[in-house]
């Protein structure tokens, strides 16, 4: 580990940043408040749109894309739509540029003003629902059940990598329902979706919930979230699902015949997850010497280090290396055989212990002597000499082992901060000292809630799905309460 690496404890916000930009996930770029990904990163992005995209395939749903500029007038034909990313949108007023005659450099062409102005994209419901409406005529055409992976802008001016920057990287569902019932199964099931991806791919348990009136998404008549205890004690919204309910197909007077020959308005939802998902990852399992990866989303599973004194040798190991490597391979394990030698293999270690590949072998002219092989496994960093010959077996059921481990991990971490507040006192006492998940009455009025933000920067996270009824009284106010909601600092 680098001196300058900073650990959790010392600067959390550094060790993130240190991570994403060491750890080769991405850079800042030229523009103000946008990334570079770089390949790595990538990759883990590659491998959570590819598990995403199967289970989407899976529930009926198929890939479209939209357009990017999305006429400004679609914004004010939903009034909370509108008012909810107003501030956000990136808005394009020209098509051309021309060079200053004053010798200036470029300016813009006056002569080429857009006759409506376009709004970059924040998000497509009401690019997605104009267009519905050419593809709605009977309940025959229905259900559409659409996802679209794209990238958004939402102007922001204080950034993190992968967290939260300008444009980013998402995909969104959105789908077209004749009756109110199919719309909320739906919703719940790529609630469900979600959950299992972040539970059985990420290695991190999630809790399911609704938001509250001033959380939900702007248009939705319900928002459903999955939030995730990162090690700094904050929240993350890992995923979200809304039921939209008729307000955009009245908005862009989506109608269509029903079986007893009625003409209706369409049922909608939509539901996203983004490049934040590599964030969550990031804070969730890494620890002071680096990235930990669960090994379902690593781009690397397993990497091969020879050790050799000179060429002799080096010929020797990386021979046996390219057996194991093949025997790896066999088994769906994701390898790679460094056999630089450019570097040194302590050089090596240090790299992708760092990269958070899960599980690292070295051999050296001993162990091709002894036939063995060294294993180390990044997550507890513990390490064996095996058999050559088990490397493959062994290698396998550690892909299973670490995966389940880093689960079992992180939820252990989500429980033991995980606590109840019967009093204004305690839930600030647990807040400043604790942080975590904060169980506490609210009396349920946006007054109360908007206060507590305020006073506290904590927010109601969500209102639990498996709740049980429990009658108190609100930590703030005082008031009735019949149940707990989920508080917590977030990102």
């Amino acid at each position: 580990m680098a001196k300058d690496f900073s650990t959790r404890e010392e600067n959390y916000s550094k060790w993130y940043n240190d991570i994403v930009q060491r750890a080769g996930l991405a850079e800042s770029s030229a523009v103000r408040g946008c990334m570079v990904i770089k390949p790595y990163g990538y990759a883990i992005w590659e491998k959570m749109q590819a598990a995403l995209d199967k289970m989407f395939k899976d529930t009926g749903h198929a890939n479209a894309y939209f357009p990017l500029f999305i006429p400004k007038s679609f914004f004010s034909r939903e009034a909370d739509h509108v008012e909810g990313f107003a501030k956000e949108c990136a808005v394009v007023t020209h098509y051309r540029l021309k060079n200053d005659p004053e010798g200036k450099g470029v300016i813009v062409d006056e002569d080429a003003k857009l006759e409506e102005e376009l709004v970059i994209r924040p998000t497509s419901e009401t690019i997605i629902w104009d267009t519905y409406r050419q593809w709605v005529q009977s309940y025959r055409d229905l259900p559409i059940l659409v996802n679209q992976w794209a990238n958004v802008v939402r102007w922001e001016m204080r950034t993190r990598m992968f967290l939260r920057t300008a444009e980013f990287l998402w995909q969104e569902g959105h789908t077209a329902h004749a009756t109110k019932e199919e719309a909320l199964e739906e919703t719940y099931r790529m609630l469900d979706v979600y959950a299992d991806f972040a539970e059985n791919f990420m290695a991190i348990p999630v809790i399911r919930g609704s938001k509250s009136e001033n959380e939900r998404f702007a248009g939705a008549v319900e928002t459903f979230c999955i939030e995730a205890l990162m090690q700094d004690g904050k929240a993350l919204q890992a995923g979200t699902s809304h039921f939209l309910g008729q307000n955009f197909a009245k908005a862009f007077d989506v109608k269509f015949a029903s079986k007893e020959g009625n003409l209706e308005h369409v049922w909608a939802t939509s539901w996203g997850v983004s490049t934040r998902l590599v964030g969550a990852l990031i804070m969730a399992h890494s620890d002071d010497h680096g990235l930990v990866l669960p090994p379902k989303l690593a781009p690397i599973q397993a990497v091969i280090v020879p050790i050799y004194k000179n060429s002799g040798q080096y010929e020797t190991v990386c021979n046996k290396a390219r057996e194991v490597k093949e025997a790896l391979e066999k088994r769906g394990i994701l390898v790679k055989l460094d056999d630089r030698d450019t570097h040194k293999p302590g050089w090596k270690f240090n790299e992708y212990e760092f990269k958070g590949v899960p599980v690292r072998l070295s051999i050296g002219p001993r162990d091709v002597e002894n036939g063995t092989v060294e294993i180390a496994r990044r997550d507890t960093l513990e390490k064996e000499v095996i058999s050559i010959d088990q490397a493959g077996q062994a290698v396998e059921a550690l892909m299973t082992e670490i995966q389940q481990h880093l689960f079992r991990r992180a939820l252990a971490f989500r429980e033991e901060n995980t606590r109840m507040a019967d009093s204004w006192e305690s839930f600030n006492r647990i807040l400043d000292e604790k942080g975590g998940f904060i169980l506490a009455h609210w009396d349920g009025t946006a007054e109360t809630e908007q206060k507590i933000k305020e006073e506290t920067k904590a927010t109601i996270r969500c209102i639990l799905l498996d709740e049980n009824k429990e009658s108190g009284k609100c930590v703030y106010s005082g008031k009735p309460s019949g149940r707990r909601v989920l508080f917590a600092r977030a990102y």
